[in-house]
């Protein structure tokens, strides 16, 4: 489902991004975006738990995750509840995107959900129990508006599984993880302009008054 493009991608320059290498062939990319006006960390951390529902955009009731990002996302799916039901701490979540609406920039991924509160969500993939690659999206209020920083960790910490990440350095190239920050850059900035309209139409407002009397 192709989606139109309704409001302004955040362009690269409204975040701060840092790359650092590790030994054993581990990286790390670090996004500080510019802070979402008018988003609380409550409605972020509702963003990621209903993120499998539906909502109205340009006319039409589609996929919230594809209206997220309509170039580069391709699907979402909830792969495994979490234990208590959801798309909550537990979970799992295949996701499915093509970065720069690239081919060869495409992933599908299932990753385990072993955080999701108001102070942010992690998603991670495992090798025996070890971490390889970790995803975290943290959260911080400020006056009216929420901090938001995005760390990717691509890698194991043990050289005993330094080819593991020699695998990873193939399947995620620089050229795709550049893509990627974009991509990241994108579709956060668009949460200030997507969760609002989640927000229930206010019954205070003059216009509701009117309409009552």
């Amino acid at each position: 489902m192709a989606l139109p493009v309704l409001f302004p991608f955040r362009s690269r320059d409204t975040a701060r991004v840092s790359h650092r290498r590790f030994p054993h062939g581990r990286r790390r990319v670090t996004i500080d975006h510019e802070p979402l006006a008018g988003v609380t960390p409550s409605e972020l951390m509702d963003w990621f738990g209903s993120i499998g529902q539906t909502m109205e955009y340009g006319g039409e009731v589609v996929p919230r995750y594809l209206a997220w990002h309509p170039l580069d996302h391709v699907r979402w799916e909830l792969a495994r509840p979490a234990p208590g039901g959801g798309a909550a701490e537990g979970a799992r979540f295949r996701i499915v995107e093509q970065f720069a609406g690239r081919p060869d920039h495409r992933i599908d991924v299932v990753d385990r959900v072993e955080k999701l509160d108001e102070t942010g969500i992690r998603l991670v993939q495992r090798v025996a129990g070890i971490v390889v690659l970790q995803l975290e999206h943290t959260w911080s209020a400020g006056r009216d508006r929420t901090h938001y920083v995005s760390v990717l960790d691509l890698g194991a910490r043990s050289p005993w599984l330094s080819g593991v990440n020699r695998l990873l350095q193939r399947r995620f190239p620089d050229p795709m993880v550049d893509a990627w920050i974009t991509h990241n850059i994108e579709e956060v900035g668009l949460l200030e302009h997507l969760i609002p309209r989640l927000r229930p139409a206010r019954t205070d407002s003059p216009s509701a008054a009117r309409q009552a009397g």
